[in-house]
């Protein structure tokens, strides 16, 4: 899977209420964050693009503005204009090995 496909899981694997920064997403798939904010960029609707935010909590720009009242839609922490990483932070189930899955 390239990296494109390998955002596109990985965002739309986060629940509503639930937000992964940039770096979260790159460290998931093993890229950069600049790397997953590009290839985040390519991705159209279909994918919950307003759960990825920079590593502060301030939600993405782009999409005319409508991130945060997506995210405060879904019920996500919020302190002000930024998420509350701390309790909205989203926490991927370990990845099993190959060989493990039935």
């Amino acid at each position: 899977m390239d990296i494109v496909g390998e955002v596109r899981e990985t965002v739309a694997a986060i629940l509503a209420g639930s937000v992964a920064s940039y770096s979260d997403v790159g460290q998931r798939i093993g890229a950069g964050a600049r790397q997953a904010g590009r290839a985040m960029s390519l991705l159209g609707e279909g994918v919950p693009w307003w759960r990825m935010v920079r590593a502060d909590g301030s939600p993405a720009t782009c999409h005319g503005g409508r991130a945060p009242r997506l995210l405060l839609a879904e019920g996500t922490p919020m302190h002000g204009a930024r998420v509350d990483m701390r309790r909205a932070r989203y926490r991927w189930e370990p990845a099993r090995p190959s060989w493990s899955r039935a």
